[in-house]
Order: structure tokens, then sequence, then C-alpha cells
């Protein structure tokens, strides 16, 4: 009995012990990998400005990251294909533990946790049999509890939608294999979708582009707190086509195209890097780094609204004023309602994503 309650005494203590959350590391806003002068790849936390809260190193060039939601944790992931993602307690910066693609799988780079921290969601190939997979971890110890299939082929990034109970999955329908490097295998068939899943893998939703576009990758997404997703794509086809490289969906309805006019659309080489809502939820761009762009649109009636010249910019995220960007040269700025402004430039080069640590705009 004594140690029953000796037990108890001490589960209980736990349960009530304080969590060093995000504001132990400055509560920053955002996730970003990038390559420092020193040739090391870091991960860092920045605030709304740019200035960055902590850095600590990556064992390989990082593609994205999540935030645990209370914890000050993050899982980075290797530039996809990749087979590691590492936990990062970013109080103290060391890894608290290396997770390994299963034989016969490789990570898309992306993941996100569940609402209360107690999971972890991977998105996977299955190379063998050219599947898209999504792997459940335990956060408590990061052991993996098993997979589902994702609803397509080549799941790329994925959000937990503000429910807490639905998973959207970016289908991008390209097939890869590891002995192949990042050779696109399949682009006379590919077929990206959507797909909306609860968190044990039923699917409750899945939409298809037309089929003219089914060369064009469903890659990144954004979710808006009422549940609107944003999705942006990168065209497979040929280049003397320039079709919508950003899409808004609701569970239950038809996907809704977004386009510039055929000028500016021509000069983004079919590439979407990052999109992302506003704060003010009235907006949302995408990044274009091929195209040194960014656009924004409307959100309410999906019309073109600005596009802003940024050399290589490929980060996004909501910023307190409107939108927040990175680029390759080391630049931090910020869209308001007329213009692109840099904050803060940094020596490094900012990878492909802005993670924000809060959900939801």
């Amino acid at each position: 009995m004594t140690s029953r309650r000796i037990f108890l005494a001490g589960l209980a203590a736990a349960s009530f012990a304080p969590v060093r959350g995000w504001p132990s590391v400055g509560g920053p806003d955002f996730l970003a990998a990038a390559l420092f002068p020193d040739g090391t790849y870091r991960l860092s936390g920045l605030d709304s400005t740019g200035n960055i809260l902590f850095s600590i190193p990556l064992p390989a060039r990082g593609h994205a990251a999540a935030a645990h939601p209370i914890k000050a944790q993050a899982v980075a992931f290797a530039r996809r294909p990749g087979t590691f993602a590492i936990v990062i307690d970013c109080e103290s910066g060391t890894v608290i533990k290396r997770l390994k693609a299963p034989k016969g799988r490789h990570f898309y780079g992306h993941g996100a946790f569940s609402a209360d921290g107690t999971q972890f969601f991977t998105t996977e190939n299955n190379y063998e049999t050219a599947d898209g997979v999504v792997g459940v971890w335990d956060v408590a110890s990061f052991a993996r509890l098993g997979e589902f299939p994702s609803g397509g082929i080549g799941p790329h990034d994925m959000r937990l939608m503000p429910d807490g109970g639905t998973l959207v999955i970016a289908n991008g329908g390209i097939e890869t294999h590891p002995e192949s490097g990042r050779t696109k295998l399949n682009l006379p068939t590919m077929q990206p979708n959507l797909t909306y899943v609860d968190l044990s893998g039923s699917i409750l939703d899945q939409v298809e582009l037309p089929p003219a576009l089914h060369k064009n990758s469903i890659r990144h997404l954004a979710v808006r707190r009422d549940g609107l997703v944003g999705f942006a794509m990168q065209w497979q086809g040929s280049q003397t086509k320039h079709p919508p490289l950003l899409g808004l969906h609701r569970q239950g309805e038809k996907p809704h195209l977004l386009s510039a006019p055929d000028t500016g659309q021509s000069t983004l080489q079919g590439y979407a890097g990052s999109i992302a809502f506003s704060a003010d939820n009235q907006s949302i761009a995408i990044t274009c780094p091929r195209g040194n762009a960014l656009h924004r649109f409307n959100v309410t009636n999906g019309t073109f609204t600005d596009a802003f010249a940024l050399e290589d910019v490929c980060g996004l995220g909501a910023g307190s004023t409107g939108l927040v960007f990175t680029t390759g040269t080391g630049a931090f700025g910020t869209l308001n309602t007329t213009r692109a402004e840099i904050s803060a430039q940094l020596n490094c080069q900012w990878d492909n994503h802005l993670i924000p640590i809060r959900s939801f705009s």
C-alpha cells in the first residue's frame, strides 16, 4: 500500500509539474531551417520581426518542421525524400530522439501534431508499392504506433484541421524511389488529390483536380480557422502552359482555383513554394521562388490582388500586420496592405518554409 501511495503521489505531482513551453525560448512565432556561413544547417526560432531567438544544428539540410502545441519541442525533417527526422528540445538545443522511417519507407518532409500533443503524424512513401502512408507516433516516447494510407501517391504537406480530429493531406501524385533520387517516375499518369481523414485514417472527403490539370502536383497547405483550406501546386507539364498554382477548398465542396493574369502567371515557371492566409483572413498568398515573386489574392472573391518582386522568396506565414516572408538571400520581411518591407537581413540562406508556432489564422 505504501508503494502504491508513493506511486500515486508521484503521478499527481507529475501531472501538475509546469510545462516548459514556447515562452521559455523567447516565445518565437515561427520555425525556419537555414544554411549558415559556417556551413552548418540549423533550425531557428524567429519572432515576428525576423530576430533569431534560438538556432539549433541539424545533421543535414532541412525542409520543414512541426511545432509541438504546448512544449518547446519541434520535429525537423530532412529535405525530402529523406529517412530522418529529429525531435528537438528547443530550450536546451538537445536532440531528444531521431526518428527513422521504417524499412521500405521515406519521409516527405512534413508532419503534424495532434491538438493535445500526444501523437505525431508523418507523411511517408511506401516506395515498394508507390502508395502514400501516414505514420503515427507516440509523442511520450516517439515510438511508432502504426500507419494508415494517405489516400494517394506522394503525400507531401499535411495539416491538422481546426476541429482537432481531422487531417488534410496534400497527395502530390508524384511517385519517387530512393534508388532514383528525386526523379519523378509517373508523370504521364499522376493524379494528385486533397484527402481529409480522421485520426484513425478513415477517409472523410477527397477531391481531385480536373483531368487537364492532372500534372498539377498539390504540395503545400494552409488552413484557416473556419476550416477553409488553401493549397499550393507545382506544375509538372509543359512550360508552355501556365496553369493555376493556388486553390481553395472546403470539405464537401468543389475546389476553387485562383490565377493571376497571364502576363504575371507566365513568369512563375509553374512553381509555388509556400502558401499562407493573412492574419485578418482576408487574403491568401503564394511564394514563387523560381519566378522571384509573391502573389496575393482576395479570399472572398478569389481575385488576384497584387504581385511583389522578391528575389528567391519562399517562406511565408501570417504576421501581425498581414503576411511575413523569408528568402534564400537571408531576408525576413513584412507584406502589408500596399508593399513589401524587409525588416531583417540575416547572414544565412533561409530554406523553403516558415512554420508558424501557433496554428490557424
